[in-house]
């Protein structure tokens, strides 16, 4: 009958063989100093595996450099703890009988202007670091609209009170025309202010908006277009966020440069140049309020086309705007002229979304417009000639 025997066994006697020999007073001096040292290194052997923690981890085994040998035998009890890694059969046998997790991580989307997570107002001036879509991409401005439009009046002789500035003979234009709006604009730059700071950013955008009333069912009179409003801007847009009362939140200050022109000759030719001040604020999604105030430069040529344009037109512009819900939304807008004896005009705005993108599932951005106006500076040629005016037609908006 075999019994077996521990693997150590043999060193455990050879050990112990030694030992008692040592014990012999038969042996050589040569023997027992040899004894002795064997003796010492067993014993050191043992205090120093003792002293090591049953299950070290790879800190305490790490602070044992004063002892290399103590450190090598720390880590190798500490990677003897690991299990072994399972074999090719067990692995096949977990994955088919355990479904993996997927861990899955949004990437991080190359335009963030888009994003639904961000307000509107967020998402329309760029304010933060998760709504921007860089500089120098197209984006809309105002609506891009075609419309038709009903109206109760139509200036035929066209005056200012510069002289040489009315028109010499009536033109029979009808009340009923279309209107084509073109709206666009780019950011130029960017963190001009803001470098330190890690989600807000600030932006310089370039803007560009044209307005034609289209004389379309002037047959007479070969369908001309009556007037053509040109503005370009220069914009500065800070985002100041500051929390307000009842809910509301300051969005952004602003700084425009503003010239708007009908790129008429003598004596129809209508301008003015504008500096403003800019502020946003919104509550939620549902409401947002923005508010210009301006101030009117001289023309640099020392002749004045309009004179009396900021006393009809006005110097400040409030629009308000409630999003009724994901497909409709309410606004308007309030004109003043700071003055006693008050221009200013009032639009009144309904949008409702037509649709979805096609590629995308995405808001197309097209709307169904409606609007009411009533005032001065419906455009510049009526600058000074008061108007109610219907308009109805589609526009792009936020594209």
């Amino acid at each position: 009958m075999l019994i077996p025997v521990p693997s150590n066994a043999g060193k455990f006697s050879a050990e112990q063989s030694l030992s008692a020999a040592c014990k012999k007073p038969l042996f050589t001096l040569f023997l027992i100093a040899t004894c002795t040292i064997n003796q010492g290194a067993i014993a050191k052997n043992s205090i120093e595996t003792s002293a090591l923690p049953r299950h070290p981890d790879w800190q305490t085994c790490r602070a044992l450099s004063a002892d290399k040998e103590a450190r090598l035998r720390c880590f190798d009890t500490w990677a003897a703890q690991a299990d072994e890694p399972p074999t090719h059969s067990d692995t096949s046998a977990l994955a088919s009988t355990t479904p993996l997790q997927v861990i899955t991580m949004a990437a991080p989307e190359a335009h963030n202007c888009k994003n639904p997570r961000f307000s509107e107002l967020s998402r329309y001036w760029e304010l933060e670091a998760g709504s921007d879509c860089g500089t120098f991409g197209i984006r809309g401005y105002r609506p891009i609209s075609l419309s038709w439009i009903g109206s109760d009046s139509v200036n035929e002789l066209p005056d200012s009170p510069t002289p040489g500035h009315t028109a010499s003979t009536a033109t029979s234009f009808k009340t009923t025309e279309m209107r084509i709006g073109l709206s666009v604009r780019t950011k130029i730059a960017q963190g001009l202010l803001t470098q330190r700071e890690a989600f807000k950013r600030d932006s310089l955008w370039f803007a560009y908006s044209q307005q034609s009333n289209w004389q379309l069912f002037s047959g007479d009179l070969s369908r001309p277009f009556r007037t053509t409003d040109h503005e370009p801007e220069l914009i500065y847009i800070y985002p100041t966020d500051l929390a307000l009362p009842w809910g509301w939140r300051l969005r952004y200050s602003g700084l425009s440069l503003n010239h708007q022109s009908n790129g008429q000759p003598l004596p129809l030719s209508r301008s003015w140049n504008r500096t403003m001040l800019l502020a946003g604020m919104e509550k939620g999604n549902a409401f947002h309020v923005q508010g210009k105030l301006w101030y009117r430069t001289p023309d640099g040529d020392g002749v004045d086309d309009n004179p009396d344009i900021a006393d009809l037109i006005g110097r400040t512009e409030l629009t308000g705007v409630w999003n009724v819900n994901p497909n409709n939304a309410l606004s308007a807008t309030v004109r003043h002229s700071l003055r006693a004896q008050a221009g200013g005009s009032v639009k009144l705005e309904w949008l409702r979304k037509l649709g979805d993108s096609g590629f995308t599932g995405n808001n197309s951005g097209l709307r169904f417009h409606t609007q009411l106006f009533t005032g001065y500076g419906d455009s510049l040629i009526d600058y000074n000639r008061r108007r109610t005016v219907l308009s109805v037609g589609l526009s792009l908006v936020d594209w």
